[in-house]
């Protein structure tokens, strides 16, 4: 493909923010499209992992169109909701808006997943879905997550996973390099758009490396939890 949204290195953040402030305004209907509506259920299970309680402050980072802060929200945390794309974060306030005064408490702000605006220590848990694969570095990123956690403090994350099958993982990836890119080119114009999933996921280790590098960081309670036999996966920590 002559176009990819995919640059490793210092162009990494710019080709990202272009990609999705290009699809932002399809970006939910693609995501049923391609999971079969199955994210929804996926974010869900977030949520759940991050087991918020009324007056707990939540932090939700990359967090897009504002599905997994709302949902947060309705569990009565208070929540930020953290995103580099303003084409993504005018259409989660367009969401918050139309949803009374369950979202009330959501705060919609622009910022860097690799250098959060916040001060140490101050969520109770921090969730990202579908972010940490787009990071130049996420290590940093997960790092940044720790950073601004409480002591106890939950860290969720949503992601791409690598299934342990073989066979399974060779239908997965087919189907990835088939099917997004065909979406890409019926809702964008660009069957680079979507072709994008697979060629990152190329570049990033998935859930047991994440894993491994929680371990690492001295996180606790590090679980790795597998969704459609790891083809999505949730990893699941907690800050000493």
């Amino acid at each position: 493909m002559a176009k990819t949204y995919y640059q490793p290195g210092e162009q990494r953040a710019a080709r990202v923010n272009e990609l999705f402030t290009r699809i932002a305004g399809r970006y939910d209907l693609i995501n049923d499209l391609q999971s079969f509506g199955l994210h929804r259920y996926w974010k869900k299970q977030v949520v759940k992992e991050a087991n918020p309680r009324g007056g707990e402050k939540a932090l939700d980072v990359c967090c897009g169109t504002g599905d997994i802060a709302l949902s947060l929200a309705q569990r009565g945390a208070e929540v930020v909701g953290l995103d580099f794309s303003e084409r993504m974060l005018e259409i989660a306030r367009e969401r918050q808006s139309k949803g009374g005064a369950d979202f009330a408490q959501v705060q919609f702000v622009s910022g860097d997943a690799q250098n959060i605006p916040f001060s140490d220590g101050t969520f109770d848990m921090v969730t990202i879905g579908y972010g940490l694969r787009n990071l130049t570095n996420w290590e940093t990123g997960l790092r940044e997550m720790q950073r601004v956690a409480k002591a106890g403090g939950r860290l969720v994350i949503l992601e791409f996973g690598k299934p342990d099958n073989r066979v399974w993982r060779g239908i997965y990836e087919a189907y990835l390099k088939l099917f997004s890119p065909a979406l890409g080119l019926v809702f964008c114009g660009d069957p680079a758009a979507y072709s994008y999933i697979l060629e990152s996921l190329k570049h990033y280790p998935a859930q047991r490396a994440v894993g491994e590098k929680m371990r690492e960081l001295g996180l606790v309670n590090v679980r790795v939890i597998n969704l459609l036999g790891g083809a999505m996966s949730i990893n699941y920590a907690q800050k000493r």
